[in-house]
């Protein structure tokens, strides 16, 4: 592999026989001046175009000569112009929207002839106005809930945090929010995404494919950038809802030069609680912000922040508190017009506390993280682009603290034991356009993971911290022989891992093409969690001695086809994903409050394998997408020797995240001007669980049996809802400062009764075991008032 990557490299470092002249600039939003990411340019006359990256540059090298230049973006009115390059020039653009309305645009992906000539596949694109049109539960807009609705995309059920990519489980998707790491993406245990949809810019979800300047995790990578802020004139923009609202500000601080954008969004229904004689409290709040100065053409500064929290509690006897920290210091630097660089400092911190005074203790959980990255692009030539940089994260672990809260509690103080790590990544990407018909993008990523020392490490006998019982048959945690100590500077375990990356395109025809993708990732940091869906109590650790890296190596093919010019699309792929040391849990772990966590987790591989289509009608006053996913998840943990059965008698089982089958339908119809309508339609397979296998009877109870041997042999029902919404645009807003709308919907239209659980207890009447369906939502009807001037 790494010889085919050499050799591409070095036959794409020909030297030109025709004089060329860069072309390069910046793409704005006229109505704001923020900046533009994904916009096409392109010359028709020499088939040759590029797209502007994340902070709106583009830069491109053509031979010299006038050509008409061609600049577009969907949404926005496309500019054409004829250019005479003569010598380099620096070229900024400027695009008005179509239409003045809140909500216009749908998903864009694959939707030019530029994009189905890139080699990237396994991407999706959403707006801010893509996801406000979504029909949502209590009306209020959702990126992961959107994200749903994409082929390879789901999620454990309703009221599930987290969502699944391919298969894989939550903890495996690297959550970027202006490029720093977010740890936990929901509010309320799952019912509401940490992301207020009025300050998100641009949302990409990469599934496969995945380009070499991410890393660290396995399944996916959801990058979400925010608004820069408008630097000509003041606005404010918000929503009034029945369980949450929210505000944004922005405006410029010196006109055309630096901007702010300010943005909060706060719960409120506990507050009605007290009317009901209900003591308890539920809510969460959020505040995002951004400021930018641009110093002179080359050099531009950012500074982002998030802060979310969430309370939960029941009475004043139980409280949870948990929510995210990130700050972000960007500065973006042209070396020239053909090298753009962007230099990151990044904070982050994910906190998780809980106040039990009916026990009389507090416990306290989190973890931290530094992050130094630095990017480069390098655009050589109309056909080669080089992307390279470093990377390094220092993270502190911790897995937990209990604090006694009053005298007589009786609870023992206890500090469970802080970790520490450093990963360190480099990496180098090439775009290489070979001929008018191939374009390959081809790179790889090196990563060094380093777990540093601590203050105690459990040695064990025979480095086997889980030991197998021959006479119970059963896998049980081992006692520790002995501790070791650390200094913070010393290395407990190293581990470093090539990862190659390797897209190409093959043009059929002008809008045709075939995509094929190989990447290889490495998974350094694991979420403990053995609950399908991810709670604010599962605990992060690192690899270490006794927990090894997960590895990926994930294959995919693709058939990409723009029909009428782009009203109508088709995407289909197959993918097959292999994980080699994916950590499996033996029967009856604990993961709370546990300091010795190796002894309870043994290391098996999975595998995910199938098909995704998805066709959407992209103009018209009818517009939506079909997408269905038929696919496979399962794995397998064997024993360690003959004499070990493994989990599951070594037998490949489903994993909790399987889903054969996933439907997904999405609608939108402009009726008038004045009223647009939505609709959504989901199902998917019943997630894997375990049912009784029989029962017996102590003391005149009945117990049921599982057959630990029989590991999500089951299934819940199948899930299926439909939503729907309508959106009310009252014709006193044209010509107008004050824009508003109302948005009615309801969620779960005809009322269907969702399995979030199914458990089984013994009938105080009958004295039969029966089994109980536990179901989270039935019609959910909302109103949304939203408002920009």
């Amino acid at each position: 592999m790494k010889k085919i990557f050499l050799i591409l490299f070095l036959f794409s470092l020909y030297s030109f026989s025709q004089e060329k002249i860069t072309v390069s600039g910046t793409v704005y939003d006229n109505s704001s001046n923020e900046t533009l990411i994904g916009v096409s340019v392109f010359f028709p006359e020499l088939n040759a175009g590029t797209t502007t990256n994340e902070y709106g540059f583009y830069s491109i090298t053509v031979p010299k000569g006038t050509y008409k230049i061609q600049i577009s973006y969907l949404g926005f009115t496309t500019i054409y112009e004829t250019v005479n390059l003569s010598e380099k020039i620096t070229k900024d653009f400027k695009l008005a929207e179509e239409t003045e309305s809140l909500n216009e645009i749908i998903i864009e992906s694959d939707l030019e002839k530029l994009n189905v000539r890139t080699p990237q596949m396994s991407v999706n694109k959403l707006t801010s106005a893509t996801i406000k049109q979504i029909p949502v539960v209590l009306g209020e807009a959702d990126v992961i809930k959107s994200l749903l609705l994409l082929p390879g995309v789901t999620s454990a059920g309703e009221g599930a945090s987290g969502f699944n990519v391919r298969g894989g489980a939550a903890d495996q998707n690297l959550i970027l929010l202006d490029e720093a790491i977010v740890f936990n993406s929901s509010h309320l245990f799952g019912f509401f995404s940490v992301f207020n949809p009025d300050v998100i810019k641009d949302v990409k979800l990469y599934k496969g494919g995945i380009p070499a300047r991410f890393g660290g995790r396995l399944s996916s990578v959801l990058d979400i950038y925010q608004k820069e802020g408008n630097s000509k004139d003041f606005n404010l923009t918000g929503g009034i809802g029945l369980v949450s609202s929210r505000l944004l500000a922005e405006g410029p601080i010196e006109k055309e030069k630096s901007s702010f954008v300010v943005a909060g969004r706060a719960s409120y229904a506990h507050l009605f609680l007290p009317l009901f004689n209900n003591d308890n409290t539920a809510y969460f709040y959020d505040l995002n912000s951004k400021v930018n100065y641009r110093f002179n053409d080359k050099n531009n500064l950012f500074l982002s922040t998030y802060f979310g929290k969430d309370v939960f509690g029941i009475s004043d006897n139980f409280v949870n508190k948990y929510g995210n920290t990130v700050v972000n210091l960007r500065w973006n630097h042209l070396f020239s017009d053909k090298i753009f660089s962007n230099l990151s400092l990044i904070y982050s911190d994910y906190f998780y506390g809980l106040i039990l005074d009916f026990v009389g203790f507090e416990w306290d959980s989190g973890i931290t993280n530094f992050n130094l990255k630095y990017d480069f692009k390098h655009y050589l030539s109309e056909n080669f682009k080089l992307s390279y940089g470093i990377n390094n994260i220092y993270i502190k672990f911790n897995p937990g603290e209990i604090i006694p809260n009053r005298p007589d509690s009786g609870i023992q103080a206890e500090k469970l034991i802080d970790k520490y790590a450093n990963e360190f990544a480099a990496y180098l990407e090439a775009e290489h356009k070979v001929s008018d018909k191939l374009t390959l993008q081809y790179g790889a990523r090196i990563s060094n993971f380093l777990r540093l020392g601590q203050d105690e490490l459990n040695v064990y006998a025979n480095d086997t911290p889980v030991i197998y019982n021959q006479q119970f048959k059963k896998y049980e945690s081992a006692e520790a022989i002995a501790t070791e100590s650390f200094n913070r500077s010393d290395v407990i375990s190293s581990f470093n891992n090539f990862e190659p990356r390797l897209s190409l395109s093959y043009i059929l025809d002008d809008n045709t093409s075939i995509k094929a993708s190989y990447n290889r990732m490495a998974q350094y940091l694991h979420l403990l969690s053995n609950t399908a869906s991810p709670t604010p109590l599962d605990v992060w650790a690192p690899s270490g001695r006794f927990i090894k890296p997960q590895l990926l190596d994930q294959y995919a093919v693709g058939y990409f086809k723009s029909i009428k010019n782009g009203d109508y699309s088709v995407e289909t792929e197959v993918f097959y994903k292999d994980i080699q040391n994916r950590i499996d849990y033996i029967n009856g772990a604990n993961l709370i409050a546990n300091n010795e966590i190796e002894t309870i987790i043994l290391n098996g591989q999975a595998r995910a394998y199938g098909l995704e289509v998805l066709f959407k009608k992209n103009e018209g006053d009818f517009k939506g997408w079909f997408a269905y996913t038929l696919s496979r998840s399962e794995q397998q943990t064997l024993g360690r020797n003959a004499n070990e059965p493994g989990i599951n008698q070594g037998e490949w089982y489903s994993s909790p995240f399987d889903k054969t089958h996933d439907i997904s339908i999405n609608a939108s119809y402009e009726l008038s001007k004045k009223w647009t309508f939505n609709a959504n339609f989901l199902f998917q397979t019943g997630q894997p669980t375990n049912y009784p296998v029989g029962q017996y009877e102590i003391q005149g109870l009945n117990v049921p049996i599982f057959d630990d041997n029989r590991r999500n042999a089951d299934r819940l029902p199948a899930y299926h809802r439909m939503d729907i919404s309508a959106t009310l645009t009252p014709e006193k807003n044209k010509n107008r400062k004050w824009q508003a709308e109302w948005v009615f919907g309801i969620y779960n239209l005809y009322g269907r009764q969702n399995a979030a659980s199914i458990n089984f207890r013994q009938n105080r009447e009958t004295f039969r075991n029966e089994a109980l369906q536990t179901s989270i939502f039935g019609i959910v009807p909302s109103v949304t008032y939203n408002f920009k001037f």
